[in-house]
């Protein structure tokens, strides 16, 4: 499971996405996000401003990212 660590209290999923390399682009996680392929702490999620905090695990395409701070 890959690290994800932020400065600020929350990122928004779609930048989640990005900063790991999941997806390329904000066009690519909101069509991701859209078809309910992500989930988050094991729940499909389909916002992709969704807030992620310490301690949320993102899971997308067999990878998992952990946000920390």
């Amino acid at each position: 499971m890959e690290i994800i660590r932020i400065k600020d209290d929350y990122i928004k999923l779609g930048q989640a996405l990005k900063l790991s390399g999941m997806c390329d682009s904000g066009v690519e996680a909101k069509f991701i996000i859209g078809d309910g392929q992500v989930q988050v702490n094991g729940k499909e999620e389909l916002q992709r401003g969704k807030k992620l905090y310490h301690g949320d695990v993102v899971t997308y395409d067999g990878r998992s990212i952990k946000i920390e701070g």
